[in-house]
Formats: structure tokens, sequence, C-alpha cells
């Protein structure tokens, strides 16, 4: 799985990681790393997707470490690499089914559009990969595809799924859901949520009555709030971020659709900005396609020596 798994990272990061590497080429030019190299250096790392604060930092460490030494273009990448992932390290953290008593509740939340739905059955595959008891609740009421969608992928993987009418009340499903997991001693509940943002007071509210319900079975629950992102949005994903991180009270991530249009930097601009957990990545539509988050790989990939 791992060379496999690698292939798809660097097809998945192709389109960052040629525009990073065709722009630090460029910014070899007196073969030392002076001012001017550095201010490549910085703007390469934006143009990237990898966002200023990012950038800023990279460069600051770049000429703390090597600053008026020779450099080779192929040094300097991987300088680079060591530097991104300093940032993604920390961040880089597998969701642990730890809840006691069981379930572990999961609200997975994210603009329609972004792989919500998909994401949480590959989820739930990760989760049975590691010998979890899963059972899925489709608290997306807001669009009949959701619900069958999910229903789909539940039988596909060969776990239960609770779910009502389009147009049902949410909170309640969510509650039955917990209740039935509880009783049935399941590891990990997975909740697909509304997607919609056009109205923010709405689909607060609506999360905000998914946390009473829950809390009325659970106090502890939901465990976990993760927002999925989709990497073609690149800095777009950034105010997603904001509005749930508002809305939902968000502690973790996962990043879909890192096929070779994504702009994938924008996870190392969201690790710097936010610091919030990344869960995992997914760049396929495979049920394989979505794997806990490796710092180290994604780093040479995007800096171009993997």
């Amino acid at each position: 799985m791992s060379e496999s798994w690698s292939q798809r990272i660097f097809g998945g990061f192709k389109k960052t990681s040629e525009r990073l590497s065709e722009n630090l080429a460029g910014a070899i030019g007196t073969a030392k790393l002076d001012d001017a190299t550095l201010d490549d250096v910085e703007d390469a790392l934006i143009l990237s997707d990898l966002g200023p604060a990012a950038a800023a930092r990279i460069r600051g460490k770049l000429a703390e470490k090597r600053f008026g030494l020779d450099i080779t273009e192929r040094e300097l990448k991987e300088a680079v690499a060591e530097e991104i992932a300093a940032i993604l390290r920390p961040v880089a953290k597998p969701i642990d089914v730890t809840a006691f008593p069981r379930p572990q509740v999961i609200l997975v939340i994210g603009v329609n559009g972004s792989g919500k739905t998909t994401t949480i059955a590959k989820l739930a595959h990760l989760f049975q990969e590691e010998d979890y008891g899963v059972m899925l609740a489709a608290g997306d009421t807001f669009r009949a595809a959701a619900i069958g969608q999910l229903a789909v992928w539940a039988e596909r993987i060969g776990v239960p799924i609770v779910k009502g009418p389009e147009g049902g009340d949410p909170a309640s499903i969510v509650f039955d859901a917990v209740r039935l997991a509880t009783e049935q001693g399941t590891d990990a509940l997975i909740v697909d949520t509304a997607g919609r943002l056009q109205n923010k007071r709405e689909l607060m509210d609506e999360l905000a009555k998914i946390r009473r319900v829950l809390g009325r079975i659970n106090p502890a629950a939901p465990h976990d709030v993760v927002l999925v992102l989709d990497a073609t949005n690149g800095q777009n994903a950034l105010s997603q971020i904001d509005v749930f991180k508002e809305v939902a009270g968000v502690t973790g991530l996962i990043m879909t659709k890192l096929d070779g249009t994504a702009r994938g930097g924008v996870l190392v601009a969201a690790a710097e900005q936010y610091g919030l957990p990344i869960h995992a990545i997914g760049v396929g539509e495979t049920i394989d396609d979505l794997r806990p988050f490796d710092p180290d790989l994604v780093a040479r990939v995007i800096a171009g020596v993997a």
C-alpha cells in the first residue's frame, strides 16, 4: 500500500510541487543564500499557496540557519522541505477512538461539494481497518441525494446507518443514532451534517440543537467536529475554516480532492494559521484513497525532493 499511496501523494501535490520547484530554481541566482534569494524563495512559497505567514516563517528559518552560505538548488529544496515539515508535524494527528462510554461521536461538516459524504465512508473504512465498529448517521436531511449517497456507501462497506426522510429533523436522527450506537457498544458514530452556508444562522442553530440533543445522552459528545476541505479551492479553503470555526467549533481537518489540479500548499497555510489537527488527506475516489496525514512525506513532495 505504501508505494501506491506515495504515488498518489505525488500526483496529488503535483501542481503545487511543480510550481514551487520552478520558482525555487529561479531563486538560485547567486549560489549564496542572500537577501535577494530569500525574497525569491518567500515569493515562490506564497505563489504555491503556502500563504504569507508560512512563507515568512520558512524564510526566517532559512536565514537563521543558512544565510550567506553557498547552497545548491537541491540543498535549498531539502531545507525548504524540512521547514515545511516542521510546520506540519505538530498538526498531524489521526482521530483516536478513546471515548468511554462508547460511541465516539464524530460530527463531519463542510460545504456541499467538498466531498464530505464520500469522506465519511472512507473514514469509516479507515476505522474498520483498525477493527473498530462503526455506525453512520445521515444528518444532512437538507439534500435527499446526501441521504441516498451515504446509504449506498454504508451498504458497500458493510456498516449500519440511521437515516430519516428528506427535510426531517437532523437532531432527532442523531439522537436515535447515538441511542442505538450506545446500546450496541459501537466504537465510532460518524454523523453527516448539512453543508449549506447561505444562511449561517440557520446552520448554527441546527448544529447547536444537535449538540444539545447529544448532551442529553452523552455530555462529552461530540468528541470530534471534523471539517472536510476541498483542496482545489486553494486559499478559499481558509475562509471556510474561519466560518466553520465560528459556526461549529471545528476540532480537526480532512483535506480531499488532492488530485493533479489541487492546490495542496494550502495545507501548510492552514497548519500555520490555525494549528488545527489534520487527521487525514484524500487523493482520489476509491475507498482506500483516504489515509492518515504523513507530514514528512507531504513536505518532501511539495518541495520536490521526495
